[in-house]
């Protein structure tokens, strides 16, 4: 049995990925900052079957990534697929965009990627297998009013993953960027300078769902890149 890491975890994409990738027969490691959220979600995954295991650690630090993915590798085993969905956004006018809203945008959504495949990387390259997932945004090839910080952050996303692939496929190891519209998850519901309707953006099932299918190709075939958007806006 394959096993699966996941970031932010909790809510939104990550929290569907978990359910998605449990049922669909993965180990499913579970990481966010909150422990109570994690005990909560890491129950509701057994209550279904599925193996599961979660940490509490800010993915954006190393002194917490390294000891949470070490204790969830003893729990699960080596990690067959990291997917990194960890993300924040703060959507304001520049002028009002403070520096401690910057780096905590960077530190999330950026400086994670790096310490979680660092992380998981070494394990890939002995077994030469592996699938790495980073959700990033249309964002990621796009900009908005508002989103200077989550929009550098996210064209970062795509540089990151686009180096990595061509570095890890030789290896037989795959990276797979995401990158969905807008998706009805509480992030967006929190920023009043985005407006969009629920019923009509992405749902976070619609991005696990996408996710899963993308690790599921045959070994010898990758999606490096999938926009995902509404059918009907």
């Amino acid at each position: 049995m394959p096993t699966a890491l996941i970031t932010g975890a909790t809510e939104g994409i990550g929290r569907a990925t978990a359910f998605a990738l449990g049922r669909a027969g993965y180990r499913v490691g579970v990481l966010a900052r909150t422990e109570s959220k994690i005990r909560q979600l890491v129950e509701q995954l057994k209550e279904e079957g599925i193996e599961a295991a979660g940490a509490a650690a800010d993915v954006g630090r190393p002194d917490q990534v390294t000891p949470a993915v070490d204790q969830l590798t003893r729990t699960l085993g080596e990690m067959q697929v990291l997917v990194n969905n960890a993300g924040v956004l703060i959507a304001k006018p520049f002028e009002e965009l403070t520096l401690d809203n910057w780096d905590a945008t960077m530190a999330t959504n950026v400086r994670s990627l790096y310490l979680m495949t660092r992380a998981v990387v070494p394990a890939m390259r002995r077994s030469r297998s592996g699938t790495i997932v980073n959700v990033a945004s249309l964002a990621g090839r796009n900009g908005f009013v508002g989103g200077t910080a989550y929009t550098a952050s996210k064209h970062a996303v795509l540089g990151f993953s686009r180096s990595l692939m061509l570095e890890l496929r030789k290896e037989n190891i795959r990276v797979v960027t995401i990158l969905p519209g807008s998706v009805a998850t509480g992030m967006l519901r929190d920023q009043p300078m985005l407006k969009s309707d629920p019923n009509k953006i992405l749902t976070p099932e619609d991005v696990a769902d996408t996710i899963l299918h993308s690790i599921q190709l045959p070994d010898r075939a990758m999606v490096s890149e999938l926009d995902i958007r509404p059918t009907n806006p």
